[in-house]
């Protein structure tokens, strides 16, 4: 078994494993010592031992709780940043390794705004596993901003975002179109209208999507920026559950035009198209270098361009 240690010197030498790490990150990621625990394998009372461990190595929290969660604190945010650069560098070097041994596990960790995670990316991952069961996927949905950030920093091998993203200093290559439509029920008033702006749609009630959903982030911020809010009714976990809400009369939505033609034949439902022109976008794979990836995500991008 690979066994890598790692050290970091804040405050004094400090020796901090791989499991560690990625139990860290998988903590952060999770926002919960108890799910990033299940993530990484290890019991509640595990993986808090492990993160006090780690905490007096540094001498300061690592770890702000809270009553729904847990957030990163700044020495948090630092241990971070190296814990997902270091293991990426491992990843790395188990792909080379793996050429040689096909026993050792590649990972990959890919981010993602709502459409691709949602929409795009599901058949295409799975098709990509079934070839390559030497090779597991870390998906995490993010704001386009965010996926353009993270990847740049090195805190993810690969990133779908959309094109109004900040893509300076990477590599993007096209990966499909993305419209954002105002999705309604049967009989509604706007049902005749073919498009309308985002403005206007302010003035009906919406069906959101719950957590701290990239896309709901989007849309929040847009209407800001046009003087308004979302009224926002109920929360739902996953675009089809909004769609058959929007169907049953909860609300309007503001969903990709691909989820709304999912479900247009089946449910009660139908589409205004936005002329707001952010509500047409184009979304890239993302890497800073595609030539100095780890070969896993290397074959993870190479196979979401060629469907492209």
């Amino acid at each position: 078994m690979l066994q890598t240690k790692a050290y970091f010197l804040v405050g004094g030498l400090m020796h901090l494993d791989l499991t560690d790490l990625r139990l860290f990150t998988m903590i952060v990621d999770a926002g919960s010592i108890t799910a990033g625990g299940e993530r990484a394998g290890l019991a509640l009372a595990s993986a808090s031992a492990r993160v006090r461990g780690m905490e007096e190595q540094v001498g300061v929290p690592l770890l702000e709780r809270e009553r729904r969660g847990v957030r990163p604190t700044p020495a948090g945010l630092a241990l971070l940043h190296h814990a997902r650069l270091m293991t990426r560098q491992i990843e790395q070097m188990r792909g080379e390794l793996g050429e040689y041994s096909h026993g050792l596990k590649g990972h990959v960790r890919l981010l993602a705004n709502t459409a691709a995670a949602s929409e795009f990316l599901p058949e295409r991952l799975a098709g990509f596993l079934s070839l390559h069961p030497n090779i597991d996927i870390d998906l995490d949905e993010r704001s386009s901003t965010s996926v353009a950030r993270d990847v740049g920093e090195g805190l993810a091998d690969l990133g779908v975002a959309a094109d109004h993203a900040d893509f300076a200093g990477l590599e993007r290559f096209p990966f499909c179109a993305d419209r954002l439509v105002l999705a309604v029920p049967h009989g509604h008033p706007w049902e005749t209208r073919q498009e309308m702006p985002f403005a206007e749609a302010l003035s009906a009630e919406f069906v959101g999507l719950a957590g701290d959903s990239a896309l709901h982030q989007h849309l929040t911020a847009h209407a800001t920026r046009a003087g308004g809010r979302m009224r926002v009714r109920v929360r739902a976990y996953g675009l089809d559950t909004v769609c058959r809400m929007v169907a049953l009369g909860a609300g309007l939505a503001v969903v990709p035009e691909t989820a709304v033609r999912r479900w247009a034949n089946q449910l009660n439902l139908a589409s205004v198209h936005l002329t707001d022109s952010w509500a047409n976008r184009e979304l890239f794979v993302v890497a800073r270098r595609l030539d100095a990836l780890p070969p896993q995500a290397r074959q993870l991008a190479e196979h979401l361009i060629a469907d492209a």
